[in-house]
């Protein structure tokens, strides 16, 4: 894992974020995702500097349209965002995990 996927797993591992429970290096068909909550279907992506490139971000652009024809979301942040705003990140992952599964009505 790169230094930013490692403090991300700091964050999400043994349920930190509620009760979301997620896998890291999570195969999904032909990719291996970063972070994945089987219970939201929500893949999380922590790019770095190579993602900039143009060939790589066509590559990302064709896995993440191939993943959510595949019922995932897909959300993304920069290893940037991680180091410096990690509560900012947590709070995006858990929101969009709540889209996902909405708290049911009693």
């Amino acid at each position: 894992m790169t230094e930013g996927e490692q403090k991300l797993w700091r964050i999400l591992r043994y349920r930190q974020l509620g009760t979301l429970r997620f896998r890291r290096q999570q195969p999904i068909g032909p990719y291996i995702v970063d972070f994945f909550c089987p219970s939201a279907r929500l893949v999380v992506e922590v790019d770095g500097a190579p993602h900039t490139d143009d060939a790589q971000m066509r590559r990302d652009a064709a896995r993440t349209r191939w993943l959510e024809a595949h019922g995932c979301r897909v959300i993304r942040f920069w290893n940037v965002e991680v180091f410096k705003h990690p509560h900012v990140v947590a709070d995006a992952i858990a929101r969009a995990a709540a889209a996902a599964h909405p708290p049911r009505p009693r």
